[in-house]
């Protein structure tokens, strides 16, 4: 793939003996003329000819989805729920803000009823969740920790140092020895980065 350039509607970007339209463009008199503001991609998918297309910037942006595990920071917390902001969507940066929240009952799948959210998170711990629900422009993403590779991968305690798991509910500061309850994250190995 080439790198994108910009185009506006009507611009030639080639003649139809160079590429094979794809989506985004249309043909007259012999050329490839693009129908929207947006890049230009050219892709070649095994015929001899590339397909040229044109894609607006929203449509190259990747969107948290139902099933997808996000990383996210807690922003603030209450007895009800977690909320924060969706940094990754797997390990792709997200150009634009999205927020999501964790409710009580969705940090962990065993004794929903007993599950204190002071407990589980802290502002400024960065948290693998998996996305349950879509967000819209009023509300936010729901997502859920209810899993044993999901919850809190990075938290840092009242001294500043970054806390280390020593159990599924627990971290300690390696400064000051204080145990903190987190709502702690089996990392596997595929999410761990050098």
């Amino acid at each position: 793939m080439s790198p994108m350039k910009l185009c506006v509607p009507g611009d030639k970007l080639c003649s139809v003996e160079d590429c094979i339209p794809g989506t985004g463009v249309y043909v007259r008199h012999g050329c490839i003329y693009s129908s929207l503001a947006g890049y230009v991609l050219r892709k070649n998918e095994g015929e001899e000819l590339p397909v040229i297309s044109v894609v607006r910037e929203t449509e190259t942006q990747l969107l948290p989805d139902v099933g997808a595990i996000v990383t996210c920071k807690v922003t603030s917390i209450n007895p009800r729920f977690a909320k924060v902001h969706i940094l990754y969507v797997g390990s792709t940066p997200l150009k634009d803000r999205f927020r999501g929240t964790i409710r009580k009952e969705d940090v962990r799948a065993t004794e929903k009823d007993k599950v204190e959210t002071y407990k589980s998170f802290r502002p400024g711990d960065i948290v693998l969740a998996k996305v349950i629900s879509l967000g819209d422009v009023q509300s936010n993403y729901l997502l859920t920790t209810a899993e044993n590779e999901l919850g809190v991968v990075v938290a840092h305690s009242e001294a500043g140092a970054q806390m280390v798991p020593i159990s599924w509910c627990e971290m300690q500061c390696p400064r000051t020895h204080a145990k903190e309850f987190r709502k702690v994250a089996r990392v596997q190995p595929e999410y761990l980065q050098a």
